[in-house]
């Protein structure tokens, strides 16, 4: 019986994980539950699940993962607020199952000098792939790691033609049911530069050797390619019960969270490149990667700012990675990385962000 803490339990992901574990009662337990503020639906959950320590807000949600007994935190928090409970999970030494992706991508080595190996398992859909993929070899074996992107609502278009796309356009995700900030980021290709970055410090791949395909069928999560010419591949119906079910229990699977490929019906799966002119959000993000400290800080809050005033009707589709890019191009990195230098990064990112999103509102 393994004991878990769901962070953003109202959300996507905590909505699903609740779920697997609704199905496997004699397997798991829920024994705290945080929101950012749906006190409602938290009350709602913790009655059903029999839990007495429920957090709203991500700074409740840091001292209930200090204050409650567990085996595994899943943090399903969005957005760079969910990095103190992160860190409090990894203090703690108990498994952290990583969908807050924004965490390690802001804390970088902040994070991973607290993180024991093995600690950290993905729940992304892309980087639990590749952890599967990558039990079939050593890392020495390792030639690339290739991350699938579906290319979202927009796939196929030019830079022209994305000039004047709406908020409601940008959030038709064409596979996955997810929040605005998160959809929003798909839209852009912001959340697979992200996911890159997030690549590169979850498996310490270099970012010569991390790569993006566009996959419209979101069937394959992502594949890795070793030495000899062979490439693996984890490929199952869009669901993220499996990935999450693996981030509860890793490395054991869960009986029946996900529907299996029916091969006895004719697939067509495809494979193009990404048109970087048209999105150059991952290139972008590989450039802050590799500045690392808080740059990569503030690429994600100059962008959730950018999202933001786009939903708002202030500014443009393209103007959101323009955003960022000017954030991440007038930045300059100032000391050591920790909890108070990145707050800072982010505040200056944000009123950056503001001042162009003003500009760009006047064009």
């Amino acid at each position: 019986m393994r004991r878990v803490i769901i962070l953003g339990s109202t959300g996507s992901i905590g909505t699903q994980a609740l779920d697997v574990i609704k199905a496997n009662p004699t397997r798991f337990e829920v024994v705290g539950l945080s929101a950012g503020t749906n006190r409602a639906l938290l009350d709602e959950q913790a009655a059903e699940f029999g839990v007495d320590d429920t957090a709203l807000g991500a700074e409740e949600a840091e001292q209930l993962v200090q204050g409650v007994d567990a085996d595994v935190v899943l943090n399903g928090i969005t957005g760079s607020v969910g990095l103190g409970p992160t860190l409090a999970a990894l203090k703690s030494g108990r498994v952290l199952a990583l969908a807050n992706k924004e965490s390690l991508i802001v804390g970088g080595d902040l994070v991973k000098s607290l993180a024991a190996p093995g600690q950290i398992v993905p729940v992304d859909s892309e980087h639990s792939a590749i952890a599967q993929a990558l039990r079939s070899g050593t890392s020495d074996e390792v030639r690339r790691l290739v991350l699938t992107a579906s290319g979202g609502p927009f796939r196929g278009r030019t830079r022209e033609q994305l000039a004047n796309v709406t908020p409601r356009e940008a959030l038709n995700h064409p596979t996955w049911d997810m929040g605005v900030v998160v959809t929003t980021n798909s839209a852009t290709l912001v959340n697979k530069g992200l996911e890159i970055i997030e690549a590169h410090l979850l498996f310490d791949v270099g970012y010569d050797r991390i790569d993006v395909v566009v996959h419209p069928q979101s069937i394959v999560h992502s594949m890795v390619e070793f030495i000899d010419g062979s490439t693996i591949a984890q490929a199952s119906p869009p669901d993220m019960r499996l990935p999450i079910s693996l981030g509860l229990d890793w490395p054991n699977r869960v009986a029946a969270v996900g529907t299996p490929i029916d091969w006895a019906t004719p697939h067509a799966w495809t494979f193009e490149p990404l048109d970087d002119t048209a999105f150059p959000a991952v290139d972008l993000a590989k450039r802050v990667g590799r500045a690392g400290g808080s740059y990569p800080a503030v690429f994600n809050a100059a962008n959730e700012q950018a999202v933001a005033a786009f939903h708002d009707g202030k500014i443009g589709f393209l103007d959101i990675v323009d955003t960022v890019l000017r954030a991440v191009e007038s930045h300059e990195q100032d000391g050591p990385l920790t909890r108070e230098s990145l707050a800072g990064a982010e505040a200056w990112a944000r009123a950056t962000a503001d001042q162009h999103i003003i500009a760009a509102s006047a064009r």
